[in-house]
């Protein structure tokens, strides 16, 4: 809630610290797709499409690119066969984007590598990070909600969708 009252030093520097974490995070991300047979943008734009189909200018906006390079993108992975592209049937003129079922198992065998080298690393942790880390998931996922604008679904695990997995 926005009391009107600039943010506290306090606040400026958690925020500062949050925002280089995710950074060094998306860097991690990146380095560990660099051997995989997609791309970090690639899993990125199928994990945005893999609940329901995704408007090209949501994916751009949710990919932090302009629509004619999100297009690019949903052109390459349709090409591949991953991703298919369909007029909205409530606005014609209206492209939606969609996972085929090559583009479902490729984005869960992904999302399978990604957990287990993850997994491979936490396990390398005490148990009171593991726990430290579980704990703070919650709380980080209300704040990329808010981000996103998204609101507030209350008590429960839940992941923020606009943040590519």
């Amino acid at each position: 809630m926005n009391t009107g009252q600039p943010p506290t030093e306090e606040l400026m520097d958690l925020a500062a610290r949050y925002r280089e974490s995710l950074r060094h995070a998306v860097y991690l991300m990146r380095s560990l797709d660099a051997e995989a047979d997609l791309s970090t943008a690639q899993v990125s734009t199928l994990n945005m499409v893999a609940d329901a189909p995704a408007r090209v200018s949501d994916i751009a906006r949710n990919g932090g690119v302009k629509v004619p390079s999100a297009t690019e993108q949903i052109i390459r992975l349709e090409a591949a066969g991953l991703v298919s592209r369909g007029q909205d049937h409530r606005d014609a003129r209206v492209v939606l984007v969609s996972l085929t079922q090559a583009g479902r198992e490729a984005v869960d065998k992904a999302n399978r590598r990604r957990n287990a080298l993850l997994a491979g690393q936490l396990a390398k942790l005490a148990e009171a990070d593991r726990e430290t880390i579980g704990r703070a998931i919650p709380a980080m996922d209300k704040l990329n909600r808010s981000l996103s604008g998204q609101p507030d679904p209350g008590p429960g695990p839940r992941v923020a969708q606009a943040v590519p997995k």
